[in-house]
């Protein structure tokens, strides 16, 4: 029932008026004038005349009997066995990020055995994997908005498995650093795996799905743990290295199943393909596509910076990229802090307790939540505790710092329309690594001469996210996908109290 009102709330408005009547009559009803009010909606009024007799027009009478979106489409087809493919295809992407981060703590140690490396230097060959993906971020953003999501993640993924075997035959270790830096760049793209698996997932499942999807995360880093075990001390760090790059390959032949978004297609004018992308899940799931015709969305530039940055998202784009770095700053933190704990615990606690209240608080409330959890916990670490109750509160630190990072991976493609979707996430993502970044300084550096005033920093930064959270113009929990971005998703950016002089009927531009 309560999605057939949000279903009426995007029709427009229209009054219907016999010919030869006033257009501004004292009393609508004595008149035959007739108007539909919607509670929450607030729309002009459409004027139609009608001989006398005359039945209402077809298009007026039902008009989503005639024309339906991508939105539209993709909520009637719902979840079924093309998202189940998808959700896979998505994890291995994710399991081959999670490996190569992996690999970096077990191959500088290694390194610095075999080759008599610095400790700088060992540093440095972390540190430029993630200069590497914070550079290529926006970058990789920019390709999927402009050429599609799957061109751009296709070229991401085998970018990465080339520099990531070529790196085991580096044979000193400047090779390896340029090599390992250009993994990094790589790695940057995988993000964009999330915008395309959340542009084919209906409105119920994608919280749930993208959370989920963290799972292969885990599943990556055990499993780059158990190669490691069994293939260093036999065939030495370069086969890891080789054999790391698996779920990388089996994504690459796999990846030419995948179909490019429906939603991009539709913007840049390719209605056909769009449309039998839709037909073709649609066969998968057994379900039936809508009856009408696809609408076409106004063409518009796609993966502009100064879009982030128009009256409608320039607050959404900067609390954003503060809660990322946050988010980043503080769970790698806490990483270093800890790397006694087993480093794939915190994950899958973490999606069961984002998975309980994503839904529930709605987004934003999710994000502020843990991230006022991270910083409780923090707090208490200031009091001398003994090294169970230190281990329980530093992981649930963690997990809770975790879920706070799902959570904005579920908000952000959500929030973004489709012509600017990658390129938000793709910024979004490189301020992430600018925290990671950072935070090394404060984890060891600042540690060495004060552990208070380094609990302090990352408690103080993830209160600051938690405002930011809270302060953010949209909820979108329960909204589709914005389309276009000449759909006013400014309604909600400004407030309950303006209100637009058109509604589509998509639920991209629905109001609370």
């Amino acid at each position: 029932m309560e999605e057939d009102l949000f279903q009426l709330r995007q029709l427009p408005v229209v009054k219907f008026r016999r010919t030869g009547e006033s257009a501004r009559s004292e009393d609508d009803t004595a008149s035959g004038e007739h108007e539909v009010q919607i509670e929450g909606v607030r729309v002009g009024l459409e004027a139609v005349e009608l001989d006398d007799g005359a039945a209402v027009p077809k298009e007026f009478a039902n008009p989503t009997d005639d024309t339906f979106m991508v939105e539209d489409a993709v909520e009637a087809i719902g979840f079924g066995k093309f998202q189940w493919k998808l959700s896979v295809l998505t994890g291995l992407a994710w399991m081959a990020d999670a490996m190569e981060m992996m690999i970096l703590s077990i191959l500088a140690p290694q390194l610095h055995c075999e080759w008599r490396l610095p400790s700088w230097q060992v540093a440095l060959l972390t540190s430029v994997v993630f200069v590497g993906m914070m550079s290529s971020s926006t970058l990789w953003g920019n390709i999927s908005d402009q050429y599609g999501r799957k061109t751009g993640l296709k070229i991401s993924v085998l970018w990465t498995l080339y520099y990531g075997i070529l790196s085991a035959f580096a044979p000193v270790y400047s090779w390896i650093l340029v090599l390992r830096g250009l993994v990094g760049f790589g790695i940057g793209g995988v993000p964009q795996s999330v915008t395309l698996y959340a542009e084919f997932l209906p409105m119920k499942a994608r919280a749930k799905c993208i959370l989920l999807i963290e799972v292969f995360w885990a599943i990556g880093t055990v499993f780059e743990v158990v190669l490691a075990v069994f293939v260093m001390p036999s065939l030495g760090w370069r086969w890891l290295l080789i054999l790391s790059a698996v779920p990388l390959l089996l994504f690459a032949v796999l990846c030419f199943w995948l179909p490019e978004s429906a939603r991009y297609d539709v913007l840049s004018g390719n209605q056909e393909k769009a449309i039998a992308t839709l037909k073709r899940i649609a066969t998968e799931n057994g379900a039936p596509m809508p009856l009408g015709k696809l609408i076409i969305s106004r063409q518009e530039d796609r993966g502009k910076m100064r879009d982030l940055f128009t009256p409608h998202f320039r607050w959404t784009t900067l609390l954003l990229w503060f809660i990322w770095f946050s988010n980043a700053f503080s769970y790698y933190g806490l990483v270093l802090l800890t790397t006694e704990l087993f480093q794939a615990g915190d994950v899958c606690s973490s999606v069961l307790v984002t998975l309980w209240i994503i839904d529930r608080l709605g987004r934003k409330k999710t994000m502020a939540l843990c991230f006022v959890i991270f910083s409780f916990c923090s707090l208490l670490l200031f009091i001398c505790v003994g090294r169970n109750v230190l281990t329980l509160l530093l992981f649930i630190a963690r997990a809770f710092i975790s879920g706070g990072f799902q959570a904005a991976y579920v908000y952000t493609p959500e929030v973004y329309p489709t012509a600017t979707r990658a390129l938000g996430l793709g910024t979004c993502s490189g301020m992430a690594r600018v925290g990671a970044l950072i935070t090394p300084f404060i984890a060891q550096v600042m540690l060495e001469s004060s552990v208070y005033l380094t609990l302090a920093v990352y408690s103080g930064c993830c209160l600051l996210a938690a405002l930011a959270s809270c302060f953010l113009p949209i909820e979108t929990k329960g909204r589709g996908l914005q389309e276009s971005s000449h759909r006013e998703w400014g309604q909600e950016m400004v407030g309950r109290g303006m209100h637009g002089a058109g509604v589509t009927r998509s639920n991209s531009g629905s109001q609370e």
